[in-house]
């Protein structure tokens, strides 16, 4: 690509899986002049200089920020509130920030409390990419290509705005769609935090059994399948389930009935709508499939 980047400077917070590899993908497509990176150990800042991840591990906030064309918080959404309350008070009149987290409606409230009549200059966004690995070893250019980064705007948000954090991540290979915070928090209750609560939940539930390493020693791939996000980061996880406690107690609360359905259906040994039941199952998720396959 020819030209003067998009972005001459961003500063990422957060160098790990998602914010290394929005920073590795803004560098391959030479959409950033220069990247600084804040983390918070200097062992994860050294590893990502030498990954290649930033170009500069940052110190001052002050001195970084206030002439950044674009911020990303990349961190777990627990540290988001603390690193907008340090970042606010020295935007530059042309940064733009941005994050990663996968709530949107408790980082709107916290971007209004810090940013207060800056809020403008904040554009929430969740990509919807991640892996079970965390830490700048797990990034990689290609994590965001062919996949969606929801972008929730404000509606003090300036268009311009808008276009230039959608640019940043078209700009990763991502496909860019829009939702209010609080679509996006109800619909992610349901397809991302549940699941990962219930997958954490059955492997902490068997390895508090006596008989573990037996069980675990006859697990094969349907354990596999189901729990591979088990292996996600407790500590981002709990960040997540505690910021959406609300949306995702009602989506508990709908697994849990549909819980006690199968357990009747098995008690009554009632075969016709435990097979019902897994015909819906099975036909919804082969068409996910399909749709999937086919974008």
């Amino acid at each position: 690509m020819s030209g003067a980047p998009l972005f001459g400077k961003v500063v990422v917070f957060g160098v790990g899986l998602i914010g290394g590899s929005f920073a590795l993908a803004l560098k391959a497509a030479r959409r950033a002049g220069e990247v600084v990176g804040f983390g918070r150990t200097l062992g994860s800042l050294n590893q990502a200089l030498q990954l290649g991840i930033v170009d500069r591990a940052g110190f001052n906030i002050g001195q970084e920020v206030s002439n950044a064309d674009l911020v990303l918080i990349a961190t777990p959404v627990g540290r988001t509130a603390e690193i907008m309350a340090r970042v606010a008070p020295c935007l530059g009149a042309q940064t733009v920030v941005t994050d990663a987290g996968s709530t949107k409606e408790d980082v709107v409230a916290a971007a209004r409390l810090h940013f207060g009549k800056r809020i403008g200059q904040f554009v929430p966004a969740h990509p919807i990419a991640g892996a079970e690995n965390s830490g700048a070893l797990a990034a990689r250019v290609e994590l965001y290509r062919h996949k969606q980064v929801v972008l929730t705007p404000l509606a003090e948000n300036s268009q311009e705005s808008i276009a230039r954090v959608r640019a940043a991540w078209e700009a990763c290979g991502a496909v860019i769609r829009e939702l209010t915070a609080s679509e996006h928090d109800r619909i992610f209750a349901a397809v991302s935090h549940l699941p990962h609560l219930l997958s954490f939940a059955l492997v902490h539930e068997l390895a508090r059994r006596e008989n573990r390493e037996l069980l675990f020693d006859f697990a094969a791939s349907g354990f596999r399948d189901f729990t591979r996000i088990a292996a996600s980061h407790p500590e981002m996880w709990r960040d997540i389930c505690l910021a959406n406690r609300l949306a995702l107690l009602d989506e508990l609360d709908c697994y849990r009935a549909q819980l006690d359905e199968l357990r009747a259906a098995l008690q009554a040994g009632d075969g016709a709508r435990l097979e019902e039941i897994f015909d819906v199952a099975r036909t919804a998720r082969r068409a996910w499939g399909e749709s999937r396959a086919k974008g």
